[in-house]
């Protein structure tokens, strides 16, 4: 292979907000994410950490050019893309688990997760995958009648602050706040 660099896009997220990093017209070479505020590269050998972006840089980029770098160098292998829904993804597992795969099983990331758990059900949330923690993508299916919407929301986001609920607006095309406080014994308290 030449030393030129070899072209590449970033495809649309998965049910996990993962990129597909896509090498000629469908080949994938690997994704790129975000978890815990570090990038992170899945590739045919494995997930690997690679931390922060330096600064000014942004972090799908310096995952992709991580497994650019790796593909190149013939230490990983492409497969040909392969286009799936996400809701057809996230709902070929069943009942979601209490926690992400990627969550050690402490004590403390149990009790966080059984309270978020508790806070989604309150607010008319369904996860379709384990707690992830506060601070990375969790898909869940909007709650409310008549709105099949799903997709990621952050946990930070959707706990509310100061005892207080989180904000009435769930997503682009919901309901309504309105309808939203009236639905949710939470918002009446």
């Amino acid at each position: 292979m030449s030393s030129t660099t070899l072209a590449y896009r970033l495809g649309e997220p998965d049910a996990e907000c993962r990129y597909p990093v896509i090498i000629g017209e469908d080949m994938v070479i690997g994704f790129a994410f975000r978890w815990h505020r570090n990038w992170m590269v899945q590739d045919s050998t494995g997930e690997h950490t690679l931390g922060r972006p330096p600064k000014g840089e942004k972090g799908e980029d310096m995952a992709a050019a991580n497994l650019v770098k790796q593909y190149a160098a013939g230490l990983i292998t492409a497969t040909r893309l392969v286009a799936t829904s996400a809701e057809k993804e996230a709902r070929a597992y069943g009942p979601a688990p209490l926690l992400h795969p990627r969550m050690p099983e402490t004590p403390r990331n149990l009790a966080g997760a059984r309270k978020a758990w508790a806070g989604l059900a309150e607010h008319l949330w369904t996860p379709l995958g384990g707690f992830p923690g506060a601070d990375n993508p969790w898909l869940l299916a909007c709650g409310m009648p008549e709105c099949d919407w799903f997709g990621p929301r952050y946990w930070s986001h959707l706990r509310g602050r100061n005892g207080q609920p989180p904000s009435a607006h769930r997503h682009p095309g919901c309901i309504g706040e309105d309808k939203v406080r009236a639905l949710i014994a939470a918002y009446q308290k």
